[in-house]
């Protein structure tokens, strides 16, 4: 299961690309399909993708909500959740 979390655009390449991050951890990303990406901008990736542009209060209240659901799953299962996992590179 995929979810998007919201994410903020750090920088936005030449080439119609970009990366986001989310604690700490970044990710490329293609900004193909937002109109005039901006760094700063809270955008929700899939697939690679920024698919959609957050207002800042929606990404507030998004990211609220995966605290929450991460810190029931982290009581039930007794583990850690990273809401966005670190590259196959760095795992």
């Amino acid at each position: 299961m995929c979810l998007a979390v919201p994410m903020t655009l750090v920088a936005v390449d030449a080439d119609g690309g970009g990366t986001v991050e989310l604690d700490g951890v970044r990710r490329s990303v293609r900004l193909d399909l937002l109109d005039e990406p901006r760094v700063g901008d809270v955008v929700i990736v899939h697939a690679g993708y920024a698919i959609e542009r957050l207002d800042p209060e929606e990404a507030r209240a998004r990211r609220e909500l995966f605290a929450r659901l991460a810190a029931a799953y982290e009581a039930g299962v007794g583990g850690p959740v990273a809401l966005a996992a670190p590259p196959p590179e760095e795992r």
